[in-house]
This record gives structure tokens, C-alpha cells and sequence, in this order.
């Protein structure tokens, strides 16, 4: 028994073991999803700016893409009337676009003035306009040959730009072959912080015009017209669309060079600078570092609450192994009990019997007192053993419902009498007596109860103080039921012992209980009521004695 002790100490250690292992597993496993949360969610904060970036600029993207491209519609034959509904459209539905200045251009291969000439190429300007919100009337003409003497350099900056880009195209384009987008990108359009200059793309009939009149070839003396546009944008009319409030508290449009003056401990914040006609500009993004904490947590509770799932599973197996353990090892202790008892039960009643044989062997000769002095000592010793064999016998076939009962009549004073008789021969000192009320039969099985009695009886002689050895029996009936009540004032039952006493195996420990029990005798009694389909119930107080009632179906065999 000791090394059987031992070996579930060291079992409880492994058990120990375990659960710190998997509480410091969790703890680990907390801590790294927790710093592997707060990494995902700053390198979020860093990757999600480009997609903040894309639906912001979305309105520039659609006007650079779709709403210059719509004056290429007009051929070149834009006029300031025409112009100034196209800009006013423009205006209205772009809030990024302040100002468009327009310019409407002859081409020729004959002298123009004043202008732009590249051989045999003359481009010059017959109008530039500019339209706006709220400008003032008089600002939206600013040059007219005739009217103005020169065109300034700050007038035509943008006329001189495209005009040298459209010149040097016709001197290199292949006529032969259309014009593809990434010439049209690099010569018709000029993208440069603030503004994009377009011009209206020319059909190819009139590509191959221009290049003959660069070479002085074909009518040089035509006219041709095309129209330059300059959109000038101002990007903090941008409408910011933060799609991802969970992790930019503020979002806003600073110029590039922008820097936080006191860079705040408290907060955390990354930058991307505009495209194209918005590059002077970039969006700065901004959080403190308790409004990205909350994200953190929201984003790691999940995790933590998964983690904390696997865990609690963790320690129900746990739970279960250390379980399993103890009831392992009750077993064994029960089955160690067992043997040793059923050992000594046995052994006792051999020996007595081997000892009556050899006395018998080795006599002479015996006397009518000495024979049988021994033939009742060898008759109540097998009487044990049969019991014994009897109770182990009948237990097993009860668990595995193989007995049946034998139902007959039993006439109750008789059964009850010869019961108590019997234990009154057998214990001398044994208080014992029973009453009936008002039923005198009943039909069950003769042997079931007759070891159900003494068992109950026995019971309570071998746990009751010596001197005060006590037994009252009483049989009622009640609504059909028929109700058997034993009574004794022996040792009583611990309260934390009442619900073990009818298990198989169990005895309580008592210096009552040391030797000559098997902890069948309660067990055996349940399983014979329950299959009576009847109950037993036990009321006790330590030092008190012990009430144990048993309910049966009542059936009077008529």
C-alpha cells in the first residue's frame, strides 16, 4: 500500500507540474499575442495610410483621368463663350479646381505675331481668359492682340511651355503611325505642383498638316486652331475620407515641409505626400497613443478569449486526469481493502475450522459434550463463509441482472420473530425487538430480505458502544407502500459520509471498523432494494445512533 502511495504522490506532482505549465504557457501565449496585436496594429498604421490616400485623391484622379480629356471634345475650336461654360461646369462639380486660364491658339506656317515659332511653325495666341469663383469681371480677359501691345512672360508661361513641347512633337512624330498615350501623356499635358496645363489633342489629318508646314511644304498660309487649358488646383480643398477611423484619429492636409513643432510623446503619426498637381501637399495622419491602444485591445480580446478557451479546456483535462487519479487510487485502495478484509473473513472462519479438525483428529476419544461443542463451532463457521460466498455471489449477479427474484407470500410476524429470536440467542447483551402495525403480509423475495434484515442488524450490533447495544424494527404500511424503519443508538454516521456508506467497497474508518468488513453489506442492501424497486434512506447523528427506512411496493400476494 505505501508504494502505491508513493507512486500517486508523484502523479500529483505531474499533475502540478502540468498546471503550471500550461498557466505559464498562458501567460506567454497572452503576452505574445498581446505585443503581436499592438505590432499588427502599428504596421497597420503605417500600410492602411495608402488606402486613406486612394479614396481621398479619387475626385483628382477622376477630373485628371475623365474631366480635362472632356476638351478634346471641342476639337481646338474652343471660344471664350464655349470656354466659359465648359470652366463654369468644371468649377461647380471639381471643388479642387480655384482657376482654369484659357488660351486660344492659331496654328499656322505662315508669320504670326506675337507668338511662338519653331522653323516653319507659327503658334500664337488670339485670346487667353482666365475664369474662377468670384472673380472680378474685368480680371477674365488678360490678353487680346490689338488690345494689349505685347504678351508678358507671366501671361504666357503656360502658351511658351506647350508650344515647345507641341513643336518639338511635330519634328519627331511618325505620321505614319497614330499617336499613342504616352506621347499624349508627355506632350498634351503638364503636370507641376499647383497646376496641369492640357492641350487639345489634334486629329492625325492635322498632325500631318503641321509637320509639312514645319517643313515649309502644303498650304502654309492656313489657319488652324487649338486651345491650351491651365486648371490650377488648390489641394486643400481635398474632402478627406478616412476610411479607417479605428486607427487615425486625425487626418489632415499639411505642405510637405510640414513638421510638428513639439513632437508629442503621447501620440504616434505617419505621412504621404500628394500626386501630380498636389505634390506641394501631403496627408498627415496622427493618433495618440490611448486612442490606438483602445484598437489594440479590441483587436487582442478575441485572441485572448480563444487563448483563454484553450486553456480552461487545458485545465478540464486537468481536472479530469486529477480526477481520474483519485478515483484511481480510492479503487486501489478499495480493492486493497477488499482483499486484505475478504483475506481475514475468510481466514478467520478456516482457521477456527482447522483448528476444531485437528482437536477432533488428534482426541482419543470424544464426548457427547465435546461433539458437539465442535459440530456447532464447524457449522457456525461454514454458516459464515456460506454467508460470505452468498453475499459476494448474489452482489455480482444483481450488477450484472442475473438474479431473479423468487416471489412468494411471507407472513410477516413469523419472518420478523425468527429474525429477532435468532440474534437474540446469538448476542446475548443485543437489545432487539420489532413491532408490526396493521400488516401481517407481504410478498417478496423470503432470501432477499432475510439478508437485507441482517445486514442492517449486524450493522448495528458490531457499531453500537458496548453495554448499549439496541435495535427497534418497525413495519407500517402507508398510501401501498410498505415501510421497514430500523433503528439503533450506535456511533451514527458522519454527514459527509452519508452518501459514500451505500457505495461498494466503502467502510467508514472507526476503531469499530479496523477488521471484519468487506464494505459490501450497504451496498449489497441498495442493489437488492433497488431491484425491488424500493429505496433506502439513512438519518444519523454523530454519537446519536443511526435510522435507516426502507420503502418497497407493497403487495399483500392475495
Amino acid at each position: 500500500m505505501r508504494h502505491l502511495k508513493l507512486n500517486y504522490r508523484k502523479n500529483y506532482w505531474l499533475i502540478i507540474t502540468f498546471i503550471v505549465l500550461i498557466v505559464a504557457s498562458f501567460g506567454m501565449a497572452l503576452s505574445l499575442a498581446y505585443n503581436l496585436t499592438h505590432k499588427f496594429v502599428l504596421n497597420e498604421f503605417e500600410g492602411s495610410k495608402i488606402d486613406v490616400l486612394d479614396k481621398s485623391i479619387a475626385s483628382y484622379n477622376d477630373f485628371v483621368q475623365n474631366r480635362i480629356a472632356e476638351a478634346s471634345f471641342y476639337q481646338g475650336y474652343l471660344d471664350s463663350i464655349s470656354a466659359k461654360k465648359y470652366a463654369d461646369t468644371i468649377l461647380a462639380n471639381v471643388p479642387l479646381v480655384e482657376r482654369i486660364v484659357f488660351s486660344d491658339i492659331d496654328i499656322s506656317g505662315e508669320y504670326l505675331y506675337p507668338g511662338f515659332n519653331f522653323q516653319n511653325l507659327y503658334l500664337s495666341p488670339k485670346g487667353i481668359y482666365q475664369f474662377g469663383r468670384k472673380l472680378p469681371k474685368d480680371s477674365i480677359l488678360l490678353y487680346k492682340p490689338g488690345k494689349d501691345t505685347a504678351l508678358s512672360l507671366l501671361k504666357g508661361d503656360e502658351f511658351t511651355k506647350m508650344a515647345l513641347k507641341f513643336a518639338s512633337f511635330i519634328e519627331t512624330i511618325d505620321t505614319t503611325r497614330a499617336v499613342d498615350n504616352n506621347e499624349i501623356l508627355k506632350v498634351f499635358y503638364t503636370v507641376v505642383p499647383g497646376k496641369i496645363s492640357y492641350m487639345s489633342i489634334p486629329r492625325r489629318e492635322d498632325i500631318i498638316v503641321f509637320k509639312e508646314m514645319l517643313n515649309g511644304k502644303g498650304n502654309i498660309k492656313s489657319v488652324y486652331e487649338q486651345d491650351i487649358l491651365t486648371y490650377y488646383v488648390n489641394p486643400k480643398a481635398l474632402v478627406i475620407q478616412n476610411s479607417h477611423p479605428e486607427l487615425y484619429q486625425q487626418v489632415e492636409i499639411k505642405p510637405v515641409f510640414y513638421d510638428p513643432v513639439v513632437a508629442e510623446p503621447t501620440s504616434i503619426s505617419t505621412e504621404i505626400p500628394l500626386p501630380g498637381a498636389l505634390a506641394e501637399y501631403k496627408i498627415y495622419y496622427s493618433s495618440s497613443l490611448e486612442f490606438l491602444q483602445k484598437e489594440i485591445h479590441a483587436r487582442f480580446l478575441p485572441v485572448a478569449f480563444g487563448l483563454s478557451a484553450v486553456f480552461v479546456f487545458l485545465l478540464l483535462i486537468a481536472y479530469l486526469i486529477f480526477r481520474n487519479l483519485n478515483i484511481n487510487l480510492r479503487m486501489f485502495k478499495l480493492q486493497y481493502d477488499f482483499i486484505n478484509n475478504l483475506s481475514h473473513e475468510f481466514k478467520t472462519p478456516v482457521s477456527v475450522i482447522k483448528i476444531a479438525g485437528n482437536n477432533i483428529q488428534s482426541a482419543k476419544a470424544l464426548s457427547e459434550k465435546e461433539k458437539n461443542f465442535y459440530g456447532k463451532i464447524l457449522e457456525e463457521e461454514a454458516d459464515k463463509l456460506n454467508n460470505l460466498l452468498n453475499t459476494l455471489l448474489s452482489f455480482t449477479q444483481i450488477e450484472n441482472k442475473a438474479i431473479k427474484l423468487k416471489i412468494e407470500k411471507i407472513d410477516l410476524p413469523e419472518f420478523c420473530n425468527n429474525i429477532v429470536n435468532s440474534y437474540r440467542v446469538k448476542y446475548t447483551d443485543f437489545d432487539i425487538q420489532y413491532t408490526l402495525k396493521n400488516v401481517f403480509t407481504f410478498k417478496s423475495d423470503i432470501t432477499l430480505l432475510t439478508s437485507i434484515f441482517q445486514n442492517l442488524i449486524d450493522n448495528a450490533y458490531r457499531y453500537s458502544y458496548e453495554g448499549n447495544k439496541y435495535m427497534r424494527i418497525s413495519v407500517f404500511m402507508k398510501k401501498r407502500q410498505i415501510f421497514f424503519k430500523f433503528e439503533d443508538k450506535g456511533i451514527g454516521i458522519n454527514a459527509s459520509e452519508k452518501e459514500n456508506i451505500f457505495k461498494k467497497f466503502y467502510r467508514i474508518q472507526s476503531e469499530y471498523n479496523q477488521q471484519g468488513s468487506i464494505g459490501l453489506g450497504l451496498a449489497f442492501c441498495k442493489e437488492v432494494i433497488r431491484l425491488m424497486r424500493g429505496d433506502i434512506t439513512v438519518e444519523s447523528k454523530k454519537g446519536k445512533g443511526s435510522t435507516f427506512m426502507i420503502t418497497l411496493p407493497y403487495d399483500t400476494g392475495d
